[in-house]
């Protein structure tokens, strides 16, 4: 009985953050980095680990109009790649990825991003964070992106416990109805950057300070 008390009182708790974070953001939400095909969506979520996506988009934008096509970044030398994205950070490995990456696209999938989970994270430098944002956003399937503001603010207001990204991912998709399950990510950026933000959030600003489980700890340690 208790269980099944604690089950109702999660749904409830989830229904009243999303009807909230439907209201303030709206669920017609776009990718925040610039792509115009699949492509270069896989290539600007790769350079977007450890980066803002504001900085991606700054390097993409010349970064597309020099390798305007897979075969062409395909093709690239390694050391110059590695200055074309240099402000990314972790530029080394991220270009040495990419060049992989598209290799790889044209030798098993003739130059496609593939649709599939365990195709995408078959991709050098594509983890299941960037397979799910290609899967969310490039075909519409129902995926739950966990990047660090969704691992943030979503232990903060309670819906998971975990720390492990993937352990997070799971417990989402356990209680996120799947239509809120790509625009829940863009929300919950939004959130993150203009409210929640790290290391320290402006609670007293947020729509959601009732609902929240750091909120209301800290108010009563007050």
């Amino acid at each position: 009985m208790k269980r099944e008390h604690k089950k109702e009182y999660k749904q409830e708790h989830v229904r009243a953050v999303l009807k909230l974070l439907d209201e303030h953001y709206g669920t017609d939400l776009k990718c925040f980095l610039h792509h115009e095909n699949a492509w270069q969506l896989l290539v600007a979520t790769i350079l977007s680990a450890q980066c803002t996506d504001a900085r991606v988009n700054i390097i993409t934008a010349k970064l597309f109009d020099k390798y305007p096509t897979v075969e062409s970044l395909a093709g690239a030398g390694l050391e110059e790649l590695e200055q074309d994205i240099r402000s990314a950070g972790f530029y080394h490995n991220k270009a040495k990825n990419i060049i992989a990456c598209c290799r790889e696209l044209l030798l098993r999938f003739d130059g496609e991003v593939p649709r599939s989970l365990a195709e995408l994270t078959s991709l050098p430098g594509v983890g299941r964070k960037t397979a799910n944002v290609i899967r969310g956003n490039i075909f519409n399937d129902a995926s739950v992106v966990v990047d660090t503001h969704v691992k943030r603010v979503s232990n903060k207001l309670g819906l998971t416990a975990e720390e492990d990204p993937v352990k997070i991912e799971m417990d989402l998709m356990k209680i996120l109805p799947e239509d809120h399950w790509i625009c829940y990510n863009i929300q919950i950026i939004n959130l993150g950057r203009e409210i929640c933000k790290a290391p320290v959030p402006r609670c007293g600003s947020c729509f959601l300070q009732t609902l929240c489980s750091y909120y209301q700890k800290d108010k009563q340690l007050r």
